[in-house]
């Protein structure tokens, strides 16, 4: 944690931390936030009914954003170094572009959502990946360092 925080990837950090939030008040507010978010009417069903799958599939959700925020951070400067720290965050801007530019693919493999749920979730799937882009970009070399 030497030097001036990247102030990119402390937004990437923070943009991944919105979406546990928004994941966790699905959990919290059920159906209405399952519809809103565009996770499916079985989503919203499920939940309401009471099953377990929403909140589980959700909190497994929630836990692998929170982990790719705390690396984003780590990354950033402003938490210690976590292991594999350049490698975590190829993988993890990987995946946010990735998610954000295969839409119509994945439309075909979880249907039930709308165009409209793919094209915003894709959109800002891909926004954070760009985020995560440029701040990877301006620490590389520095991450590629031994503590």
């Amino acid at each position: 944690m030497s030097g001036e925080p990247d102030r990119t990837l402390m937004a990437a950090g923070a943009l991944s931390a919105l979406a546990v939030l928004l994941h966790l008040g699905c959990i919290v507010f059920g159906a209405p936030w399952y519809r809103a978010l565009g996770a499916g009417e079985w989503m919203a069903q499920a939940s309401i009914a009471g099953h377990w799958y929403p909140t589980v599939a959700t909190l497994v959700i929630a836990s692998v954003l929170t982990v790719w925020s705390l690396y984003a951070f780590s990354a950033a400067g402003v938490l210690r170094r976590l292991p594999l720290l350049r490698t975590v965050m190829f993988l993890v801007t990987a995946v946010y572009l990735l998610r954000g530019v295969a839409a119509v693919p994945m439309m075909s493999v979880f249907p039930g959502r709308s165009v409209s749920f793919w094209l915003w979730s894709s959109g800002i799937c891909l926004g954070i990946g760009v985020v995560h882009l440029i701040g990877l970009l301006q620490v590389w070399k520095r991450l590629g360092r031994s503590p």
